[in-house]
């Protein structure tokens, strides 16, 4: 086996837990369409979410929790280093797996203002 990933990363539109909750959904379920045929949750390692200093009011990870499949993946939260010109309001993630296959394509996934920190996976 090889240990494989996948990143994300997205913007919430306010800190407020609504807002957190939804860009957290809309993030995990794109990249789960995108990578439908390589990512298998019983075959995730971890999943590491991290935030900017701005976003304070819910985890991301209480939200991945109750998502189908997910209440048995160990889930993190971090606090991003804080840069003066970094993106306000960011929610990362790194989705990492077990794979047969070390060759195998993924589909890394950036939304909304988060498009921007890597244009080359756009």
């Amino acid at each position: 086996m090889t240990v494989r990933a996948i990143r994300g990363a997205t913007t919430a539109t306010d800190d407020s837990a609504i807002a957190i909750q939804e860009a957290t959904y809309e993030l995990l379920d794109i990249i789960e369409a995108r990578n439908h045929d390589v990512l298998y949750l019983p075959d995730v390692v971890s999943v590491i979410f991290s935030v900017t200093h701005d976003l304070r009011q819910i985890f991301p990870a209480a939200t991945a929790r109750h998502r189908p499949g997910w209440e048995n993946i160990p889930l993190l939260d971090v606090q991003q280093m804080y840069v003066k010109q970094g993106l306000p309001k960011c929610i990362r993630c790194l989705i990492q797996f077990n794979t047969l296959d070390p060759a195998l394509k993924v589909h890394h996934v950036y939304l909304h203002q988060a498009k921007g920190l890597r244009p080359d996976w756009g």
